[in-house]
């Protein structure tokens, strides 16, 4: 143990901590300017051995990403053994000591942390690490190193993947050679895991027309080229990927008018877009662990299928194939959304779906805990963050269950399929893709007749600068204002004031702002309700 703590001493000074900066485990991590981090990467380290040794050496993960942010930002979050997000708890734990002040105080706060948490020493630290195409990524993964050596860690450098892929090798090492077992832990693996479901999937159906895929100039493109290969071609039934904004080794690129992001909140295609009417378009953001669908109509007007669209498509092609295999009465399907979700979506879940509706606070980690709750959990945010999580009382049943026809052993291959299509650790862009795009060629659906299925009542989504985010407090699954005081009251007032008029703030979990989202019965109005709600929110925030 002195060896262990000379060691964090002496590493720990060529990382001080600046003096005038504290630094917040959000939902998506540490995430701020990339050339304020360089000690939080050191520290995160030291949280990731402890978080280790406390489950006898299970395999951590550490992602290197600030997602949809732009270039100059970068982020750290660490990824549990089952490819989960950490353990709430021990956020608290990782913000403790990314603002331990000094050396000495840091190693105070990491030798009290062993003994609270009784955790012991000699036992075995194992980490893995990956990140995404940004240009501060290589002297951040230095600082991260040096943090894994002082506190004796065991780890391995996956170098540059897809956030998915890192949850994905996570959840593969922790499972090898047990009953659970997830999948071989490579990226090769990763590719042959969703092509060969794919492929089963797709049997005796055929994906007609293209679908064009924005990469966000992201790490996303370089990783969706190498599962295109493990794909069959568009000449075997196939589905064409046409893959653009595939800049990722010019980081100045990245997410810039381009991404997920981009597109759902300006509500509109990339203006490098070059797609004709009624053609499938896609957008992943940074680090392709969310993903939207739009499309431009016949009278050229923008249409976005995101997050909602692909949950309820989802839902419906599940619940489908559930009661075509016999199964309807013995899985529990259910959705969660966040407040965010547009309140057509969940009506439609409801009332045409029959299904029943979660809705949790913004951030992953809520929604997957909502969604393991049922025996089949659809989640995804509307940013397009999101996935579907099986029981082990689903997965049995659909291993044991013995089908009566050729139709229901049909619907439950399918199902067993999409087990393992779908990447259930994470939301997952490339997994996601595949999915929706295998639901289309079933349903011999295009981009309109999915639109058509509801409409959604007209939104809009604004970002808020302020100068403390953490003034903003929210309650009710985040859709009213607790504090500061008095500004619920003023949404109320405003809100009351439109037709089907809806609105809340909430403080961003990744960056000082609040994000204001409005919905009206009409486009103007949609706009004009936001404008003025995050009027409110600006004064209240000075």
């Amino acid at each position: 143990m002195a060896t262990t703590s000379k060691s964090i001493l002496e590493a720990s000074a060529k990382h001080p901590k600046p003096a005038d900066r504290t630094y917040q485990y959000g939902t998506a991590g540490f995430r701020t300017k990339a050339n304020i981090l360089d000690p939080v990467f050191f520290r995160v380290a030291l949280a990731a051995a402890l978080r280790s040794r406390k489950l006898n050496g299970q395999t951590i993960g550490i992602m290197i990403t600030a997602s949809h942010n732009p270039p100059e930002d970068n982020g750290v979050k660490l990824v549990d053994p089952m490819g989960e997000m950490l353990e709430a708890s021990w956020e608290v734990y990782a913000t403790e000591l990314a603002n331990a002040p000094t050396d000495e105080s840091l190693l105070e706060i990491y030798e009290r942390l062993e003994t609270i948490l009784k955790i012991k020493p000699d036992v075995a630290a194992n980490v893995i690490f990956a990140r995404d195409t940004r240009e501060s990524g290589p002297a951040l993964v230095s600082a991260l190193v040096d943090g894994l050596k002082a506190a004796g860690t065991n780890y391995e450098d996956n170098k540059i993947l897809t956030t998915p892929q890192l949850h994905y090798l996570v959840r593969c090492i922790n499972t090898k050679d047990t009953p659970y077992e997830y999948g071989e832990p490579t990226e090769t693996g990763y590719y042959e895991k969703l092509a060969a479901a794919y492929k089963r999937i797709m049997k005796g159906r055929k994906s007609t027309g293209a679908v064009t895929v924005d990469c966000a100039n992201g790490v996303g493109g370089l990783k969706l080229a190498e599962l295109v290969k493990h794909l069959p071609s568009p000449a075997e039934g196939g589905v064409e990927i046409k893959i653009v904004n595939n800049d990722a080794w010019k980081p100045e690129k990245l997410n810039h008018q381009c991404g997920a992001d981009f597109v759902k909140t300006q509500q509109r295609p990339p203006p490098s877009s070059k797609v004709g009417p009624l053609a499938r378009c896609a957008s992943l953001d940074g680090d392709a662990d969310r993903i939207v669908y739009y499309f431009i109509d016949s009278d050229n007007s923008f249409r976005l299928l995101d997050g909602d669209k692909i949950a309820t498509l989802t839902a419906s092609f599940i619940g489908d194939l559930a009661k075509s295999a016999g199964l309807a009465d013995k899985l529990k399907i259910g959705v969660v959304q966040t407040a965010y979700a547009n309140g057509s979506s969940t009506a439609y879940i409801t009332k045409s779906l029959n299904l029943p509706v979660v809705c949790t606070p913004t951030g992953v980690k809520h929604l997957h805990h909502a969604a393991v709750k049922f025996d089949v959990g659809v989640y995804f945010e509307a940013n397009g963050h999101g996935t579907v999580v099986f029981s082990s009382a689903a997965l049995k049943a659909l291993a044991s269950h013995e089908p009566q026809s050729p139709a229901q052993a049909s619907a439950i291959d399918c199902l067993r399929a999409l087990t393992e299509l779908i990447n259930q650790a994470v939301g997952d862009a490339l997994s996601d893709l595949l999915l929706v795009e295998v639901i289309l060629a079933h349903k011999t659906w295009g981009p309109k007749e999915w639109d058509s299925t509801y409409t959604d009542i007209p939104n809009r989504l604004v970002r808020v600068e302020v100068p403390d985010r953490n003034r903003f407090k929210a309650v009710d699954a985040e859709r009213r204002l607790e504090e500061p005081k008095g500004v619920q009251e003023l949404i109320n007032a405003l809100v009351s004031k439109y037709k089907q008029g809806r609105s809340f703030a909430r403080a961003s979990g990744t960056e000082d702002a609040v994000r204001v989202y409005a919905e009206a019965a009409t486009r103007g109005e949609a706009d004009d309700l936001a404008s003025k709600v995050a009027s409110v929110v600006q004064k209240s925030g000075q």
